[in-house]
């Protein structure tokens, strides 16, 4: 009973406060409602307020965010670089074709490089030291170098790459230059050069890659151009490593070649920020071209001029290197007809440079004598004179060559005729019919004659030619000997790059003294004879400088438009390149 009590009385209170709470409700609730829409404005203006100060918070977060942040390259991405020709070889010793000698360039590196300002500085060698005589250079490697299979980098490998190049059997081009020169390990960190004679500019010829002792060394030099080492399985000290190699067509007019590279950690110059390199080598210009235009290529390289489908592309961008080299209109002085100096003194006055260089698709600079405006010893006493039709007219009657009614100079009956052999390549093709136009106002018939690479080669090899248009490398050292001493005029000479035949005994001496002089000041001495002699007999016509062509699909970060002396010097900083972009915290 008592149970049922307490359990009445409870149900009662449950009530009781159910009845209560629902007047309290009623009371500040219910009655109040109505109320509202009195102070309906007062509520909608502090909700807005609310709003307001929500939409100005976020505003204020953005545009600090985009105060304190900046768009800036950062690492990583796909280097894509297309390349017109094929891939034969990565070795260093025979690398010579634009893929080539690209894929070499990445894979291996060698003792000496140019920086960002053509000055020639250690690459895995901290510098190089000549004794007084001028015959002895020493070169030091840097501490704890290794090869992408993480061998370490020793004086054997030098030793063993520069015997290689000198071995005849290993049929390397650069036998020629390493001739009579011994070259000695003194320690695992050091070697020597020891020259027959002085040579100022043999730093020059430290810039070749290094191959490995350690996976070459067993091979026989005859079996060196054919190893696989030289496609599928190099091993260098570059900024990247091969990683695949693929070929997707077997056509050999429409073959492509895939070569994957990953960053080399232990690259002396920094891993690099890409995290790959392909390069895409195409056997059909117009498939690179295509390729190039639907995305697939950060940049292409191996084009003599940009084509008209790419120039229409807002992000592509044509970068104009110029190169430390000269084309010139070299004369063969051996010929009957333009043997005679007063004729070709003739028609160097007849050339206008400045037109022809309105004819290129650059800007340039001229070329006015047998060295470079930044080279040392260049004398601008002893420069190329202006065209003057005055003194040209005056120089062709004094060789016997009369203006005819016809508007053509003849001798003893004959025209003053010859040809005009270069590559057939569109630059050149504009520069010969321009030089052809020019010649034909002054009475001179001019037969140009573009030739396909291999008959080109072939004139150039036998010097089948009245008249040369061509560029040649001139580097950054005043040693020209190549292309102008007698010797290298000789059908027996090794590479015979005297392309004019010019033989004149001041020029000889000078350019021989000059190449043995290691003290800079002497050396110009030396070449002022020389630079005298090539002025007044004219053996070449100096145009501009060349420039290697290479087109970027967008910007790509640290790749710079310097002077370079060859192609693949592009890739002088290739391991600082960046392409991709993000929004970086200040």
């Amino acid at each position: 009973m008592r149970l049922r009590r307490q359990f009445k009385s409870q149900r009662k209170q449950v009530v009781g406060f159910g009845h209560q709470a629902e007047q309290q409700f009623d009371q500040h609730v219910f009655k109040k409602v109505g109320r509202i829409a009195r102070v309906r404005r007062f509520v909608i203006g502090w909700i807005g307020l609310l709003i307001l100060l929500m939409i100005g918070v976020a505003l204020q977060t953005f545009h600090l965010a985009s105060y304190y942040q900046t768009v800036q390259p950062v690492d990583g991405g796909i280097y894509r670089e297309g390349i017109l020709g094929t891939f034969t070889t990565a070795n260093p010793l025979y690398a010579t074709t634009q893929v080539d000698t690209s894929v070499s360039r990445l894979v291996f590196s060698g003792l000496l490089q140019y920086n960002e300002k053509n000055q020639l500085i250690g690459d895995l060698a901290q510098g190089f030291s000549v004794d007084t005589r001028g015959t002895t250079y020493t070169v030091t490697l840097k501490p704890n170098l290794t090869w992408q299979d993480g061998a370490p980098v020793t004086s054997k490998d030098v030793v063993y790459t520069y015997g290689a190049i000198q071995n005849p059997d290993a049929q390397s081009p650069l036998l020629s230059s390493w001739q009579g020169i011994i070259v000695t390990a003194v320690d695992d960190h050091t070697v020597t050069f020891k020259l027959p004679r002085p040579l100022a500019s043999f730093a020059n010829n430290l810039t070749n890659g290094i191959l490995p002792e350690h996976i070459l060394g067993k091979t026989a030099a005859v079996d060196l151009r054919t190893s696989d080492f030289n496609t599928v399985k190099p091993i260098g000290t570059g900024p990247f490593k091969l990683n695949a190699l693929e070929v997707d067509n077997a056509d050999p007019k429409t073959a492509q070649e895939q070569l994957a590279f990953v960053p080399f950690g232990g690259y002396v110059g920094g891993k690099p920020r890409l995290d790959q390199f392909i390069i895409a080598a195409y056997s059909n210009q117009d498939q690179l071209i295509s390729s190039f235009r639907h995305g697939q290529l950060t940049a292409l390289a191996g084009l003599s001029s940009e084509p008209a489908e790419i120039k229409d592309m807002p992000n592509a961008q044509a970068h104009n290197m110029l190169l430390t080299a000269g084309t010139y209109v070299f004369l063969k002085n051996s010929s009957p007809l333009l043997g005679s100096a007063k004729l070709r003194q003739a028609l160097e006055r007849s050339t206008d440079q400045a037109k022809v260089i309105d004819k290129l698709a650059y800007p340039t600079r001229p070329v006015r004598a047998p060295l470079l405006k930044d080279q040392p010893a260049y004398d601008v006493n002893f420069l190329q004179p202006p065209p003057d039709a005055k003194i040209a007219a005056q120089l062709f009657d004094a060789d016997g060559w009369t203006l005819g009614k016809d508007g053509l100079r003849m001798k003893d009956g004959k025209p003053l005729k010859f040809n005009l052999v270069a590559a057939d390549l569109p630059e050149y093709a504009t520069v010969g019919r321009e030089l052809q136009t020019q010649w034909k106002k002054v009475g001179v018939t001019v037969e140009l004659r573009l030739l396909d690479p291999q008959d080109f080669q072939t004139a150039l090899s036998f010097h089948d030619y009245d008249a040369l248009l061509y560029g040649i490398s001139l580097g950054t050292d005043p040693d020209v000997f190549v292309y102008w001493d007698s010797t290298q005029a000789d059908i027996r000479s090794a590479n015979r790059l005297n392309l004019s035949e010019y033989k004149s005994a001041v020029a000889d001496e000078a350019l021989e003294s000059g190449r043995t002089r290691l003290d800079p000041t002497l050396r110009n001495i030396k070449y002022k004879a020389f630079l005298q002699a090539w002025e007044q007999d004219a053996p070449a016509i100096g145009l501009y400088q060349p420039r290697t062509l290479y087109i970027t699909n967008g910007t790509v970060t640290g790749l710079t438009n310097n002077t370079i002396n060859t192609g693949t010097d592009r890739y002088k900083n290739v391991q600082n390149w960046q392409i991709r972009q993000a929004r970086v915290t200040n």
